[in-house]
């Protein structure tokens, strides 16, 4: 047959892109180009290769083996060339001519159409094989793509890309942020350091056992100084304090994980703050540092019972999974799309009071430390 391009969701199980790969082996295929991308739903693994067997016969072999709406269009040569490179001159070639912006955008995401919208026709349309890319608030570039819908990385890139073609917006390490709540209060933003042990130790304990289970998936009496030296170290998160009037009030964290383009998110909101915006708050300027450090998307695990969480996270477009565990929802947000409109959105009044870093069946306590 020649070249394919094949791409298909799958289960985020061991094995799963083995069993892919020796299917697609067992069809006489070989494959030349193999990318890994986060979806709303599961993992979107996606080949090129050189394969006898016909598009049918690969999506049949591929759904036996475990694939889920499984895609097989058409491939060149040229497809298969260093992604990396390719992308690193597309974007030298959009800083010398950013006006060619739809253009470049569009060959970088391999898209049949690119063009500008404006204002109203803005809006997101329900079709996974067109994606918006915010670049100005009443402006922005529409891709179209027949055969292989868009993913949430591929949105993440998008975004990263469009930024190349906008002026810098420098902040400096430390630098301090205001965060506004609904009703008017403005509060001070900052990065965690050592400085702010004792406020944030003061801040913990100040908050009733609930705020902390919904934080942590258990009371826990007290912050332990491992975790939040763990807390303080950049290789491992970025973790933020918001203060007012001398006392920090919340603690806010984006967490890396091992898997590729994915952070996780964690919020503990002093109990007579909730309510008033400050978790929204948060939240968007954690989605922001997730878009300006190249995340695709970002997680929360929550207790089924943290309905504050829920809600404040469904506003911001997470969609929410169910677990194995039936007492914790996963909640998703693409950060491609979801942050880049973050700037004109108004924080809505309600916040939480937490949500539990990770649900990955480490000892409740560990739950505070971001992943490695």
């Amino acid at each position: 047959m020649g070249f394919l391009r094949i791409r298909t969701t799958v289960d985020e199980r061991p094995g799963r892109l083995a069993s892919l790969a020796t299917a697609l082996a067992e069809r006489g295929g070989n494959i030349l180009g193999l990318s890994v991308q986060s979806d709303a739903d599961g993992t979107v693994d996606e080949f090129v290769a050189d394969i006898p067997a016909g598009p049918e016969t690969v999506r049949q072999a591929l759904e036996a083996a475990g694939g889920r709406r499984v895609r097989v269009v058409p491939a060149t040569a040229h497809e298969l060339t260093d992604e990396p490179t390719r992308a690193l001159l597309l974007a030298s070639r959009l800083r010398a001519e950013p006006w060619r912006l739809p253009e470049l955008l569009g060959e970088l995401l391999r898209a049949d159409d690119s063009r500008w919208v404006y204002g109203a026709d803005m809006s997101e349309l329900p079709d996974p094989t067109q994606l918006t890319v915010p670049v100005a608030p009443r402006r922005a570039v529409r891709l179209r793509r027949a055969g292989l819908p868009f993913t949430m990385t591929e949105a993440a890139r998008a975004a990263s890309f469009v930024r190349l073609a906008q002026p810098a917006r420098p902040r400096p390490a430390g630098a301090v942020r205001t965060a506004r709540l609904s009703d008017g209060t403005e509060t001070q933003v900052r990065p965690v350091t050592p400085l702010y042990r004792e406020a944030i130790r003061d801040l913990h304990d100040r908050c009733s056992p609930e705020s902390r289970r919904f934080r942590y998936f258990t009371p826990v009496p007290t912050l332990p100084d491992r975790v939040f030296d763990r807390l303080c170290d950049r290789a491992h998160g970025h973790s933020l304090v918001a203060g007012h009037d001398g006392q920090a009030i919340a603690l806010a964290g984006l967490m890396f994980t091992s898997d590729p383009g994915i952070a996780e998110m964690a919020l503990l909101v002093e109990d007579r703050w909730q309510g008033r915006g400050l978790g929204s708050a948060l939240a968007r300027i954690l989605l922001a540092e997730a878009r300006d450090l190249g995340f695709a998307e970002v997680r929360a695990s929550m207790l089924a019972g943290n309905t504050r969480m829920r809600r404040l996270l469904v506003s911001l477009g997470a969609t929410l999974t169910l677990t194995d565990d039936p007492g914790v929802v996963e909640a998703r947000l693409a950060v491609g799309v979801t942050a880049a409109a973050l700037p004109s959105a108004p924080p809505p009044a309600s916040s939480t009071a937490s949500t539990a870093s990770t649900a990955s069946g480490e000892p409740a306590e560990s739950r505070a430390v971001p992943a490695a």
